[in-house]
């Protein structure tokens, strides 16, 4: 399946595809879908993420409509709680997020994030790229697991962390690990007035105790999802923050070494910290070449690894 057999192709091109991938990632179909779509990016992806029961589908939904009525095509994918039964997604957050199922511009794929602890999926990465090869804007949604809930920041353009008032989120955010990612705070149920604005504060102390950042001065806002009051200003924040990543390079710089991070952490899953040290003995370097593209780097070592057993 090509890029522009996806693009003529519509919801259930893509569907078919992104099931392929699941399927068989290694396989040569999957490799050049992939190898295309790295070299073909478009779409600004953005990294929804924060406690269970945050509203981060409310939120979610939003956002779509809000690019939808900018005329901006979306794509989403919804990191679902995995059943014990079957191992897939229980779609939950799938069934919230979905408007128009007839809407030619908007496309929700649900993925399981099984035994994840990092609130994504394993093939998350390469339903990212294939989508903001195709789309305007991804927006990804975690499973939402607390603390460790980090891995999104390797995927995503931009983070955005949800706080919920009232639930000692905010005393959550202050504790590492969730303090480094976002780009963007947003407290939602703020039409809950006085415990969203202490939510809001007690955000913004957190964050002037962080160490300096990547030179991007993390916003905190306050979101009604239910009124929709605040939608306007974390639109323009996403968009001030996309404009930020474009210039001077930023964004190819940051995907460069989410790309490496990713192959690092893909190899130590199959091949264990063993692995890496076999590499390492071998004097193979991990890191990926400018320009390179992470799924064929991964093939290449995972290969040298297997045969090596």
């Amino acid at each position: 399946m090509t890029l522009a057999a996806l693009r003529a192709g519509g919801k259930r091109a893509l569907a078919a595809a992104l099931a392929g991938l699941e399927r068989d990632p290694d396989g040569a179909a999957a490799q050049a879908l992939l190898d295309a779509a790295w070299r073909a990016p478009r779409a600004h992806v953005v990294g929804m993420t924060g406690p269970p029961g945050v509203g981060k589908s409310s939120l979610c939904a939003a956002l779509v409509a809000a690019w939808r009525r900018a005329g901006h095509t979306v794509g989403v994918i919804a990191v679902d709680p995995s059943s014990r039964t079957s191992g897939g997604a229980l779609l939950g957050d799938r069934v919230r997020i979905v408007h128009d199922a007839d809407d030619q511009g908007s496309f929700v794929r649900s993925m399981a994030a099984r035994d994840r602890l990092g609130g994504l999926a394993d093939q998350t990465l390469a339903a990212t790229v294939v989508m903001r090869a195709l789309f305007d804007r991804v927006l990804i949604e975690t499973v939402g697991v607390g603390q460790s809930e980090t891995d999104v920041a390797g995927v995503a353009d931009t983070v955005v962390f949800c706080v919920q008032p009232g639930s000692g989120d905010s005393l959550q955010f202050m504790k590492a690990g969730i303090v480094e990612i976002p780009h963007l705070v947003v407290v939602t149920k703020a039409d809950l007035g006085a415990a969203a604005e202490r939510a809001r504060a007690d955000v913004a102390g957190a964050l002037s105790l962080a160490a300096a950042g990547d030179g991007w001065a993390v916003r905190t806002l306050a979101l009604s999802s239910r009124t929709g009051n605040g939608l306007d200003p974390l639109v323009a924040a996403l968009d001030a923050h996309k404009a930020w990543l474009d210039g001077d390079g930023r964004l190819a710089v940051q995907r460069h070494r989410q790309a490496e991070g990713w192959i690092v952490e893909s190899l130590r899953d199959r091949f264990g910290r063993d692995g890496l040290q076999r590499l390492a003995r071998r004097g193979l370097d991990l890191s990926l070449a400018p320009g390179g593209q992470p799924f064929q780097r991964l093939h290449e070592l995972g290969s040298i690894l297997g045969e090596a057993r």
